[in-house]
């Protein structure tokens, strides 16, 4: 059986090094034919010479330059379906996904298992912060005739069978962890306390999760049938007050005062839930017209070792 082990990287010279002896000492444990591929989002430090550097002295490490930073959906996803192997590994290359378990994760896909994730756990999270995730995976779960598994990135491996069905499918932003649980894979769960990073800088910030959860919310949610029932509520519920405020001043001409609150309160209201409306039609939009330039996922700048 051959493992290919596929890292995406953007600034991780501090972890580069790290992260291939890791991988090297664990394979070199197990009687398996393997590969390391390291898909490189155009890093701008000194990520790249290390990959060149690692690539001359190992043969079974790999990479994929790509011509720019393409960002955290396309390029895992895009080395992910590169893969030829009987079975493919995606884990992030900060260290952040512990390569201790990838024997677990081989194990438990002997199985029969056609995708094995990796599931964190959060123990330490503010009451805020899993306030607002809780709040998401319902909102994303409620909505969507299937549901994701919270706190997934979609590392994990990944049987040829699957890999196979997701080649075929044209998705310019891949939401994996959705798309997954879309198609209907067996899937397991594998928990694991997610260690602190102690080498460089996440490259996630507010502005990359809020546009990862958007993704989330437009691809694999009813979001706009539900908009329609509740767009439609909101007319009825508007006309009807109408309707009472249109009776009452008849009835009480002389005593009934419509007053200015009611009116700056229902068109400040309407407003905002109209905005909120048409920016979500903007994001269907956007989605669209990416589908409709059908440019390529990612395009390589060179490839080492391969």
């Amino acid at each position: 059986m051959k493992i290919r082990i596929v890292t995406p990287t953007y600034n991780e010279e501090k972890n580069i090094y790290v992260l291939h002896e890791k991988i090297k000492l664990i394979m070199s444990k197990l009687d398996l034919e393997y590969e390391h591929v390291v898909i490189d989002n155009a890093s701008t430090d000194n990520t790249v010479k290390y990959i060149r550097e690692i690539a001359q002295s190992d043969t079974k490490f790999k990479a994929i330059l790509n011509n720019k930073n393409y960002g955290q959906i396309k390029s895992p996803f895009y080395g992910l379906i590169d893969s030829d192997a009987d079975a493919t590994i995606l884990m992030v290359s900060d260290l952040q996904d512990p390569i201790e378990m990838i024997p677990e994760l081989i194990n438990e896909y002997k199985k029969g298992y056609q995708i094995v994730l990796l599931q964190k756990k959060f123990n330490n999270e503010t009451v805020f912060y899993k306030f607002i995730k809780d709040s998401y995976y319902k909102f994303l779960n409620n909505l969507s005739d299937h549901s994701p598994a919270r706190n997934v990135i979609g590392s994990g491996i990944y049987d040829s069978s699957a890999v196979n069905i997701l080649k075929k499918i044209y998705d310019p932003t891949p939401y994996l962890r959705g798309l997954i649980y879309e198609l209907g894979f067996n899937i397991k769960l594998i928990q694991f306390e997610q260690p602190k990073r102690n080498k460089g800088v996440s490259k996630n910030n507010f502005l990359t999760l809020l546009d990862y959860g958007i993704l989330g919310i437009v691809k694999h949610t009813k979001l706009a049938r539900f908009l329609t029932i509740f767009g439609f509520s909101l007319s009825f519920l508007s006309l009807f007050c109408a309707f009472i405020f249109f009776l009452l001043k008849i009835f009480f001409w002389e005593s009934f005062s419509l007053g200015i609150a009611p009116l700056i309160i229902g068109l400040f209201s309407l407003s905002g839930i109209q905005m909120f409306f048409l920016g979500l039609i903007g994001e269907y939009v956007i989605v669209i017209l990416d589908y409709n330039k059908r440019l390529p996922l990612v395009l390589e700048k060179e490839r080492i070792n391969f």
